[in-house]
């Protein structure tokens, strides 16, 4: 195929419990549409218990993979019969596909992450010290990302401190774990702020971090992105600091994952930015 198009339909989902919120069939259609491609994208709910044959059976479903999300990640990492880096190191799968008829899995979790930052905030890659609020999946992804990256100082923070050590021993050298309350004297010396946490997304939240403790040149981004303006993101932005958003990380996840399944590489646009800010301003 001389422009990487495919003679047949390809087919490919997204799997959770519960599935109807997620905005990846809005994001994977509008590529499919844009690039011309005979394919198709859908979600899929299933319960954990019916999860390991899911699995089992995606050789004989029909489609070329798809995306697992919450609570599928770890029995996805589990399940897979082969597993990129990126997924090995953070513990989750998020995309899988098929080669020569076994399931494979990654995460794009951490090229997501990357990506955003790298169209927003290009100079994050020059920060020594960086400060990630949670201890999770996404909290995983995040430090992952921000080690290759050669970011040599990573403060994991956590209201269990007991979570935050366990990411202390799974990515080594140059990460440390605290309670919350160190958070004063980590920030104060912060050139990234990272929260992880859901902290944010519901009225009346705390704030997961203050951000007037960050130095003057320090960068905020947020993985939540309902709203799209975090109150953590509000209170940074009046500061006068820079802020990023969680959306982009949303948009980047889905690119490599699409190049898997229709061999093409999509591009993030603001006309698909805008399509799925507009959806988020709906549902609310």
């Amino acid at each position: 195929m001389a422009d990487g198009s495919p003679q047949v339909p390809v087919h490919a989902f997204v799997c959770g419990h519960p599935i109807a919120h997620s905005r990846s069939p809005m994001i994977h259609g509008y590529w499919l549409k844009a690039y011309g491609l005979n394919g198709s994208y859908r979600a899929i709910d299933v319960e954990p218990s019916e999860f390991p044959e899911f699995l089992r059976s995606l050789p004989e479903s029909g489609f070329a993979g798809g995306n697992i999300t919450i609570p599928h990640k770890k029995a996805a990492f589990i399940g897979v019969g082969y597993r990129d880096e990126a997924a090995q190191s953070t513990g989750a799968v998020n995309t899988l596909w098929l080669e020569d008829g076994h399931v494979c899995g990654g995460n794009t979790d951490v090229a997501g992450f990357a990506g955003n930052l790298d169209q927003f905030a290009p100079e994050w890659r020059k920060a020594k010290s960086a400060v990630v609020i949670g201890a999770g999946g996404a909290a995983r992804a995040v430090t992952y990302a921000l080690k290759q990256a050669g970011i040599g100082e990573i403060r994991v923070a956590n209201r269990t401190p007991e979570r935050a050590a366990e990411l202390k021993d799974r990515f080594g050298d140059g990460v440390t774990a605290s309670g919350l309350e160190a958070l004063r004297e980590v920030l104060a010396e912060a050139d990234l702020l990272v929260n992880t946490t859901s902290l944010g997304m519901h009225e009346g939240d705390e704030l997961p971090a203050d951000p007037d403790l960050l130095p003057d040149h320090a960068i905020v981004t947020d993985i939540v992105y309902v709203p799209l303006e975090t109150p953590l993101l509000a209170q940074a932005a009046r500061r006068g600091l820079k802020t990023v958003d969680g959306l982009g990380m949303l948009l980047h996840q889905a690119a490599p994952a699409f190049r898997k399944w229709f061999g093409v590489m999509p591009e993030v646009t603001d006309e698909l930015r805008a399509l799925v800010v507009a959806d988020i301003g709906q549902s609310r």
